[in-house]
This record gives C-alpha cells, structure tokens and sequence, in this order.
C-alpha cells in the first residue's frame, strides 16, 4: 500500500496551492490529484478507510517521492482528530507548514467565503465572533502543538510566504531537501500561481448559466478580451470588504500572543508588526521546541 511520504499541512490562503503544483511539476515528484483530501481531518472522508486514500498513490512510481495538500489538517479546533488519525496511517510522514501575515490570511480567507457566498455577515461581525475560526486558523503556534507534541520539531518545515516571495529558488530548495528530494529544485517559471483571491469572481446563477451553454468556449473566442474583462468586473466587485485600520490593530492584539510562541520556535522575537519583515529576511528554521 503505497501512502504520502509527506503532507503540506496548510495553513488556508498560504499559497499552499502554488507549492503543491510546483512540486508536483518536477520529475522524480508526485502530489495528489485533487490537491485537497480532506481524508484524516473530515469524518465522512475518514469513513471511506485507509484504501480508499491509498488509491490517490496507487499510480506513482516506486522510486517518486510522493504527497499531498490539505489545509483542513490544521484547522484546530474544527477538525481535533487529525494529528491521532496522521499518527495511525503515515507515522513516519514529514510535513511542510506555510505561513503567511495571520491578518493578511484572514482578510484573504474571509474574501473566499464572500466571493462563494458562504457568508453574510460583515467582516466586522466577521472577526468580531461571528466566525471564530477566522482567527483560530491563523493563529499558527496553536495548529502546530499537536504536531509537534506527535512527532517533534524536526519533522514539520515552516515555510513563509514572504520569503517565497523574494528567493524561489531558495524556498523550493529548502521544502526539497527537507522531504528528501534530490532532483532539480530550482523554480519553475510556467507553473502558474494559484488562488489569488484579488483575482476571483464573486459567484453568479447568471455567469453559471452562460457557462453551461453549448459551444460556450467556441463562441467566447469570437469575442473581444475587452469586451469579457467588462464583463467579468462586473463580478469582480470593487467593495469586496477588507480591514480597517483600527480592525487590523484590534486582530494584532488577538494574534501577538501566539505569533511570540512561533517567535520563540523560531528563534526572533515575531509580532504583526514585523511579520512580513521578519520571515521575508531569511529562510526560518526551528531552534527550540
């Protein structure tokens, strides 16, 4: 039975899309198809038993090393069976955490559920407590005691996507080495971004049905790109709610506690406030648990 060798573990809105993809481009990898398998976080999928996920792996070649990517594995206190249910089947999996700015992926995770329409309350009813996990999920010392209690320190990477940002290759480099891939690990420019919530489209009965129509992408050729873009602003709206200043200062009081845990981990003292600067200087490595 073959089983990941390693998981990107999350966190939601982190990028994690684009590293899974970019892994999965390169000879000698093999990530799941779909990215998400939601199998040891959501109870109806864990139902499905441990040879139906070995069925995602079936295919990849003895000598790959393989993965998948699933963010609903750190979404405490949602899903609080994870870390058991990790331990049970791949025990000796390694894993690979994102991070980004917790406002920012906040901002960008409330977005995602404005633009489905899975909301409709206000952001400030939002992050006021309307929908708890907003917070919870960013708050990344939180997601990670579980993991580290289970397996130590040295067997979960902590990558940022500041520093994505500014050293590819380097980044790429580092999520290689940690999972044991000793291939190309340079960055693959061809390999699109993926989730970029500025970029999303809020949804729409209308735009569906024109989608569903026959030779729809046939006819869409006929048609002028400025012509399409002017139509699609029209659900790509500009109100799409953001925090206020004061909103973002209220978070950081929310979200300092424990990015001083992740500082502590880390080695550098970590708040909102320098955040971005912080985990965009270097690649960051555990130096205490």
């Amino acid at each position: 039975m073959r089983l990941p060798d390693f998981i990107i573990i999350g966190a939601m809105k982190s990028a994690t899309s684009t590293l899974h993809d970019q892994l999965g481009a390169r000879d000698g990898l093999s990530m799941s198809s779909p990215k998400e398998l939601y199998f040891f976080s959501d109870d109806p999928v864990y139902a499905n038993g441990i040879d139906w996920y070995a069925d995602h792996f079936a295919d990849v070649p003895a000598s790959n090393l393989c993965g998948e990517s699933t963010t609903h594995y750190t979404k405490l206190p949602t899903y609080p069976d994870t870390v058991r249910r990790i331990a049970q089947h791949v025990p000796d999996a390694r894993f690979v955490y994102m991070m980004r700015h917790p406002i920012d992926r906040l901002e960008s995770a409330y977005l995602h559920m404005w633009f489905e329409k899975e909301t409709t309350l206000s952001f400030d009813e939002a992050v006021s407590g309307g929908i708890p996990e907003l917070v919870d999920y960013g708050r990344y010392a939180y997601q990670l005691q579980p993991f580290f209690d289970q397996f130590g320190q040295d067997r979960v990477l902590p990558v940022f996507l500041d520093r994505m940002k500014v050293a590819q290759d380097e980044v790429i480099e580092q999520v290689c080495q940690f999972i044991g891939f000793t291939g190309d690990t340079s960055w693959i420019d061809n390999v699109a971004d993926n989730n970029v919530s500025t970029e999303r489209l809020q949804k729409s009965a209308t735009r569906d049905r024109l989608k569903s129509v026959p030779f729809y992408e046939s006819l869409r050729q006929l048609v002028p790109e400025q012509a399409i873009e002017r139509v699609r602003s029209r659900w790509r709206p500009d109100d799409a709610p953001r925090a206020s200043d004061a909103q973002r200062a209220e978070l950081a009081t929310q979200f300092d506690p424990d990015l001083a845990q992740l500082g502590t981990w880390l080695g550098t003292p970590l708040n909102c406030e320098n955040f971005k600067e912080v985990t965009a200087s270097r690649c960051l490595t555990w130096s205490t648990s």
